[in-house]
């Protein structure tokens, strides 16, 4: 005996059909999401993954940047120092006054002669060979002494010749002007930046740099008081490491490539072997040993200081997030959750979806399920692509959900098919219901009205 179908089991699988078949029709994007078939975070392997922490670095002390002042000043060459010798500098005959010493002010010999002292004698510029030349006497070894070693030195020199009776010798020696040592300066900028409105920042690939030659007083020539004397610590909008290029003036071919650098070229690729190159990073791990010194920051004659300016690093969505590129933070780690807010994404609000368009809330019925199907869509070493696949609902419980964004990545936000269907039939039946019972209270208000009031 044949049994009759259950018209009830039929109906409904006959609107699920429907359902899949309409949502495959119209293209919905939870059934035809071409990156849906990613990889679960908890498959991967943990390289794929995790990256450089950003919250991991910090600001290397500015005392490391700059070298260590000395007790007392040392003479090299081209000190200029202030000599008065009474009777040989200035020469003057025996029977008449001996000459006064002349004075300097600071401003008469440096116009950015601050901290200087007044200086007494005639300028004498030490030589190349560490040597002073004075009348009547061979030239005088000042290296490494200091201005009062000096003046011992110079005395002894003219007591020994004869020249001056010993007790009675009248020799001023003081520092005039400190030698300066002649720093290039590059500094790039970053050009093309422009907003983007909802969708982010667009990021400029274009970089200009300025140079700018910087005399630095001896004992001052070091890379914080370079960078302060050309606009102070790298920016933001700047790389993490200072290049400091030994006797790269030198090359003048250096020098020009450094101010005209591409925004896909290194500038340790344009160094040839007779440039030493010395990175110095601002930003650094604290547990961490420097790869630098105290004498890598120690400048000298012919140094080049390079500032690299940086790209900003930009992940982008898609999806039911807003569509636009955005900057990933400098100075901490953004993860997925956190990208999610940032660019305004729907995070947890059933009840409510956002309008890509617009940017507003939107209600779409009662109870919605949230979309909680995001693929990161991340580019691999070799040139390929990887889609990982978090579950946002997961991810406010466990935090090894949470994956940090990287360069590059783009987030794809979509609907599970069962939330999909699920948001389906609450549009529907909310609606339908809520329309029948607003209609059905319309007709029985007008039926009530008609019954108390006939015409």
């Amino acid at each position: 005996m044949l049994t009759q179908p259950n018209c009830s089991s039929c109906q409904c699988r006959y609107v699920l059909w429907l359902v899949v078949m309409s949502g495959l029709a119209t293209g919905c994007a939870a059934v035809t999401n071409p990156v849906a078939n990613g990889i679960p975070v908890r498959r991967l392997p943990t390289e794929l993954l995790s990256g450089p922490h950003r919250e991991n670095m910090k600001t290397v002390p500015l005392t490391l940047l700059t070298l260590e002042r000395p007790g007392e000043y040392r003479l090299s060459a081209d000190d200029v120092l202030g000599i008065f010798i009474d009777g040989v500098l200035p020469m003057t005959p025996p029977n008449e006054r001996s000459a006064e010493p002349p004075v300097y002010f600071p401003s008469q010999i440096d116009p950015l002669g601050v901290g200087l002292s007044p200086a007494l004698g005639f300028p004498i510029t030490i030589r190349a060979d560490a040597t002073v030349l004075l009348p009547l006497v061979a030239p005088i070894s000042v290296a490494d002494l200091t201005i009062e070693e000096a003046h011992d030195a110079i005395r002894k020199a003219y007591v020994d010749a004869g020249i001056l009776e010993p007790g009675r010798e009248r020799i001023f020696v003081t520092l005039m002007q400190p030698r300066q040592l002649k720093v290039f300066v590059i500094r790039q900028e970053v050009g093309g930046f422009s907003a983007g409105g909802r969708g982010g920042i667009a990021a400029g690939t274009s970089k200009r740099g300025t140079g700018q030659i910087v005399n630095l007083r001896a004992y001052e020539n070091d890379v914080l008081t370079a960078l302060t004397e050309t606009g102070g610590l790298p920016g933001l909008d700047a790389f993490d490491t200072i290049h400091v290029f030994r006797k790269g003036q030198q090359n003048r071919e250096l020098t020009r490539k450094l101010q005209t650098l591409e925004a896909d070229e290194s500038p340790i690729q344009l160094v040839s072997d007779e440039v030493q190159v010395i990175q110095i990073p601002t930003r650094w791990p604290p547990n961490e040993p420097l790869p630098f010194g105290p004498d890598d920051v120690v400048l000298q004659s012919g140094d080049v200081v390079f500032l690299e300016a940086r790209n900003a690093d930009l992940f982008y969505t898609g999806g039911l997030l807003p569509s636009g590129e955005y900057e990933i933070p400098r100075d901490y780690d953004l993860d997925v959750l956190e990208a999610v807010v940032q660019v305004q994404g729907s995070l947890l609000n059933g009840a409510f979806g956002g309008n890509n368009l617009s940017g507003g809330l939107i209600a779409r019925g009662m109870g919605n399920p949230s979309p909680s199907l995001l693929t990161v869509i991340r580019r691999t070493p070799g040139g390929g692509q990887i889609p990982i696949k978090v579950d946002l609902n997961r991810a406010m419980r466990d935090p090894r959900e949470r994956i940090l964004v990287r360069p590059g990545d783009l987030l794809v936000l979509q609907q599970t098919p069962g939330e999909a269907i699920a948001n389906y039939f609450s549009n529907v039946v909310n609606f339908s219901i809520f329309g029948r019972v607003i209609q059905r209270g319309s007709l029985d208000g007008i039926i009530t009205a008609t019954v108390q009031n006939p015409q």
